[in-house]
């Protein structure tokens, strides 16, 4: 009997490498009459490594070459961070699975170690997000923010050749490929609210394709599913992506779920958030409320002069 073959498509970073790796080894596990191999493609936002992020769109920016592959069978799935997908996905491609979600906060790495309450209007901090910028100024207006693009191992080498003094980055990036030694401060969620699906791994396959959402569904997390469709929710009624400053977290037991949010002008001087809490079972709707909510407290307005700028 002929062994089936699934080629897993990444891009070429260290992260993503470890990304698809955990994919192929969750395969290897619950499917091991199932052979891998991994396909490297580069991809738009790999390229272009001199332009923020809110300048050249988010939309596809670190998925649409993937996407070229599946279609064109290159490839059979691709391994994403969740936070990179957006949330309405193009015709003909669908999500198949979620692995267990890693830590999910944000981490601020500085050169001499100085937490973020102790920068000044001396040191400047790298980094390309408008969520993470308007975070920053909303806790500390000191610092200067600079641009600053890259991987992992290509940020922590722009701070160290000096174009900062700081920079912030996801801690599950860090503690992937084993940089973690350099965080300085992991910055509380309830202060600084992370990305939308941070610290999710993602599998994108075709739609319609039985077979491949057969096999992603061995290993789908269903607990990181959830949270990771909540979550999505709330950005998509949002209507938002990299170049709005707005994230959210969510936390669940048996009996309750609960998700905070907020959106903010990248100043971070008008800054909405709020929660909500339910059951488990209305999760998705939550997302979907709490984006509605902080819209009518003032986010449609925020989002509208950022649009227009």
């Amino acid at each position: 009997m002929n062994r089936k073959t699934v080629k897993i498509g990444s891009r070429g970073s260290r992260l993503a490498l470890y990304q698809a790796e955990r994919v192929q080894e969750k395969i290897a596990d619950l499917a091991p009459e199932v052979d891998t191999e991994i396909e490297v493609i580069k991809t738009r936002g790999d390229k272009i490594l001199d332009v923020a992020l809110s300048k050249i769109g988010d939309k596809g920016l670190f998925t649409k070459e993937l996407e070229n592959a599946l279609a064109s069978g290159e490839i059979d799935m691709a391994v994403h961070s969740l936070k990179d997908i957006p949330t309405t996905l193009p015709p003909g491609f669908a999500l198949g699975a979620v692995l267990e979600r890693g830590d999910f906060r944000d981490a601020l790495v500085s050169l001499n170690h100085r937490k973020l309450h102790e920068l000044n209007s001396n040191d400047r901090v790298g980094t390309s997000s408008l969520r993470r910028k308007a975070g920053l100024l909303h806790l500390n207006n000191k610092p200067q923010i600079v641009d600053i693009r890259g991987n992992v191992q290509t940020r922590l080498r722009k701070m160290e050749e000096g174009l900062c003094e700081a920079t912030v980055m996801a801690a599950a990036g860090l503690q992937r490929t084993g940089l973690d030694h350099y965080i300085t401060e992991i910055l509380p969620p309830d202060l600084f609210i992370p990305a939308v699906s941070q610290g999710i791994i993602a599998v994108e396959t075709r739609e319609n394709d039985p077979y491949m959402q057969s096999l992603c569904d061995r290993f789908n997390h269903v607990p990181t599913w959830l949270a990771a469709r909540v979550e999505r929710a709330f950005l998509n009624t949002l209507e938002g992506g990299c170049q709005i400053p707005a994230g959210c977290y969510t936390q669940t037991t048996e009996a309750t779920f609960s998700i905070t949010g907020f959106v903010a002008l990248p100043d971070g001087q008008l800054y909405i958030r709020d929660s909500l809490s339910g059951h488990p079972a209305e999760a998705e709707a939550l997302g979907r409320k709490l984006a509605e909510k902080l819209l009518r407290e003032g986010g449609d307005q925020i989002l509208e002069k950022i649009r227009n700028e």
